[in-house]
């Protein structure tokens, strides 16, 4: 047991170091990283924001960090599969708790919102920000593009979200269309990848439907998106609902016919040539869970985005 950790978040020495805790128990920040709100010798910074109030179906995903940071402990010690690594030997990680939002007053949200993000990305620190809903990638949108101008999206998702608005709503089924027309994403190199739904206008952005995809395998769907991209700046954003609900039910907006988490963690693993910017999880909503299946699809495409950093980290 002398090598053994417990509450590895509050006792961690270093942010470089593996931690031990039992997988049932100790403090559970996101794969058991510090948390503290300090930002310096962050390579990495891992951010909830528990906010649904934009949802058009079931609420719910407010729970999502707590779910994400709860189904992470599977992943505690062991090297990280596919990648075969601790992630935290060169990657230094740290857990930043949540975003303290008001309630009572959504109006301010995406304001606060995009001013603690940008306050985190000052560091240097590649943020990677778990939802919440999908309106919660606007203003983090908007906080990456001030720092590295228009960035191509990569989105996987069920649905568009490119239905009009007035620039005012607070809405997660428009801020993919806001964003085109404000400038913020650089819409011939953006894709949108699982979609399965229809909406009034695709922006000039690249569609792979559910059906299409049926059709490929992972390493082509990746090559499709890595082709498109190109050396573009990016962005990723993972709506959970984009997995089938046999793989995701703990969603607000569910949609049958969808892929399976084992091949769309296979083409998260691929895209590794990406000028990857800033990256989210959005759309989990525990109520809905069973077992914990979405959640720990939540927290995988999570740890995929912070192994594909550290395997970027270690090539240079």
């Amino acid at each position: 047991m002398a090598a053994k950790s417990i509450d590895h978040a509050f006792t961690a020495r270093s942010l470089n170091t593996a931690a031990t805790d039992p997988t049932y128990a100790g403090a559970l920040s996101f794969m058991r990283r510090k948390y503290t709100k300090t930002l310096k010798g962050a390579d990495a910074v891992v951010w909830g924001i528990p906010f649904d109030a934009a949802v058009s179906n079931r609420p719910g995903a407010r729970f999502g960090p707590q779910a994400i940071r709860r189904a992470s402990a599977i992943f505690d010690n062991d090297p990280q599969y596919p990648f075969d690594r601790d992630l935290f030997e060169q990657l230094a990680v740290i857990d930043y708790g949540d975003c303290l939002l008001d309630y009572g007053n959504h109006q301010k949200t995406p304001a606060t919102i995009e001013r603690e993000a940008a306050k985190i990305l000052k560091s240097g620190a590649f943020l990677m920000s778990m939802g919440g809903d999908h309106f919660v990638t606007w203003p983090l949108l908007k906080a990456h593009a001030a720092k590295y101008g228009p960035l191509a999206l990569v989105q996987f998702d069920a649905h568009q979200d490119t239905w009009f608005d007035d620039g005012k709503r607070i809405d997660h089924g428009s801020f993919v269309g806001r964003a085109a027309r404000d400038g913020v994403i650089d819409t011939t190199h953006s894709i949108q990848v699982g979609i399965r739904t229809h909406a009034p206008e695709d922006c000039g952005i690249r569609i792979l439907y559910g059906h299409e995809i049926e059709d490929m395998k992972a390493a082509e769907i990746a090559a499709s998106i890595v082709e498109h991209v190109g050396d573009a700046p990016c962005y990723i954003t993972f709506d959970i609902d984009c997995l089938d609900p046999a793989f995701a039910p703990g969603t607000g907006t569910p949609v049958a016919g969808g892929p399976s988490s084992a091949r769309m963690l296979s083409v998260l693993q691929k895209l590794g040539a990406l000028d990857i910017k800033g990256a989210d999880i959005v759309e989990v909503a525990p109520a809905y869970d069973h077992a914990d299946i979405t959640a720990i699809a939540g927290a995988s495409v999570a740890m995929h985005y912070l192994g594909l950093l550290a395997e970027r980290r270690a090539r240079r």
